[in-house]
């Protein structure tokens, strides 16, 4: 894992109507990221729920964000496929029968808030998107890859902010 989120240029993340409602039992909306989810704990990711998927949603999809990092918006994880019965995600996995996409530490999976140390405190901007249709990308998609599909299919989106701060 690199040291810190450094640049990586994503374009933001899509735009669509609100209306699905995202929690997390670890934190509330605006609050800090407690450790055990960030680099500077095990890395884990965190549990999240939500409710109010539009009707006719056909696919989930979800997209962590820093848009405070450097060199422009840092993708920490993105999962597509997920089926739109599920409503909750467990801490330390993907929804079952999903995809994860390339984040941009390299990886495809969750990689947590890892801000710069002496940087004030970042925002991660959890979003879960209803979507029309699956995306139809393969696991491992480029973070830009998967933005452009969520925007032609998005209906509906829900999104939780928190903050961290490297000591």
């Amino acid at each position: 894992m690199a040291a810190g989120c450094g640049s990586a240029d994503n374009e933001p993340a899509p735009e669509a109507p609100p209306g699905i409602e995202l929690t997390s039992s670890a934190f509330q909306a605006g609050a800090p990221i407690p450790a055990r989810y960030t680099c500077d704990g095990p890395d884990t990711s965190p549990p999240l729920a939500w409710a109010d998927v539009p009707k006719g949603a056909k696919s989930l999809a979800l997209v962590v964000d820093d848009p405070d990092a450097p060199g422009g918006t840092y993708t920490h994880w993105t999962v597509y496929g997920i089926p739109v019965a599920t409503r909750h995600v467990q801490a330390g996995a993907p929804p079952p029968r999903s995809q994860q996409g390339e984040n941009s530490f390299g990886d495809d999976r969750y990689g947590g808030p890892c801000p710069p140390k002496g940087d004030k405190p970042h925002h991660y901007e959890f979003q879960l998107y209803a979507l029309r249709a699956p995306l139809g990308l393969q696991r491992g998609a480029k973070p830009d890859d998967v933005r452009s599909a969520i925007t032609k299919q998005a209906l509906a989106r829900g999104l939780l902010i928190g903050t961290f701060k490297r000591g």
